[in-house]
């Protein structure tokens, strides 16, 4: 479904992203990872246009779409979150959540700003998450997990057919973990929709990933299933080693 090729991100001399070149599966769960500085997160910003390549190509659906603006590659089907919660912290959960619905032309801006099937929509979204509760709280009164559940939600109001999802578990307690855990995997084999995910737990990676690329200093040095790539010599010595022996012990 997603194709990136060649793909760099230079600022002056420094190659935040140099050549990274990988695919997601339609209908899978991929892992985005590598040790902090590997390019990951401007990967992410470069694919979703929230930052202009230096150079290559992203292909969603064959359809090339790095030269799109933000808001049309959303349109095409890619939405994403990011490690910090980019609510409104002046407006309701619901409120934040139907901000994110598409907007189709002039007649769009002239409808009310939460219409009825909005509403439905908001709510049904709210329900899968489990947190219709807080429907109606501001923003500013939530806790960072509440947020990152909040993220969730806004992101499937456009309707998307591949999410990105920048750390969604990072900072949260292990109940929680196992929640956004459990909602990932209900969106991928229930809805269909296909993952890209950028995550520093290991252990949460390992058990939900079909298959992992892994970056370092920019490029990809790996691409394979868990299992392989745990075993990688060059991702023991990049990244993964440190982790895995901290498991043994």
């Amino acid at each position: 479904m997603l194709e990136v090729k060649n793909l760099c991100k230079h600022y002056g001399g420094i190659k935040a992203v140099d050549g990274a070149t990988f695919a997601v599966e339609r209908g899978s769960i991929t892992a985005l990872i590598g040790p902090n500085g590997a390019g990951k997160t401007t990967a992410f910003n470069c694919i979703s246009r929230t930052v202009t390549p230096t150079s290559g190509e992203v292909w969603l659906d064959g359809e090339r779409i790095d030269q799109l603006r933000p808001h049309k590659i959303t349109a095409k089907g890619l939405s994403r979150t990011f490690q910090i919660s980019r609510n409104l912290s002046d407006m309701t959960v619901i409120e934040n959540v139907i901000v994110q619905s598409r907007v189709e032309g002039i007649r769009g801006l002239l409808r009310p700003a939460m219409s009825a099937e909005e509403r439905d929509k908001a709510m049904a979204i709210l329900d899968f998450l489990g947190i219709t509760r807080i429907a109606y709280e501001d923003g500013h009164n939530l806790s960072y997990g509440q947020k990152k559940l909040m993220d969730l939600a806004a992101l499937l109001m456009s309707d998307p057919k591949i999410i990105l999802l920048d750390e969604p578990a990072g900072g949260v307690n292990p109940t929680l973990m196992e929640e956004i855990i459990g909602h990932i995997r209900a969106l991928n084999e229930k809805k269909g929709l296909t993952v890209l995910i950028v995550e520093h737990n290991m252990e949460l990676i390992m058990r939900l990933s079909h298959r992992v690329v892994v970056m370092a200093q920019g490029r990809v040095i790996c691409d394979g299933p868990p299992e392989m790539v745990r075993k990688d010599p060059q991702v023991l010595d990049a990244y993964l080693g440190g982790v895995l022996e901290e498991e043994a012990a």
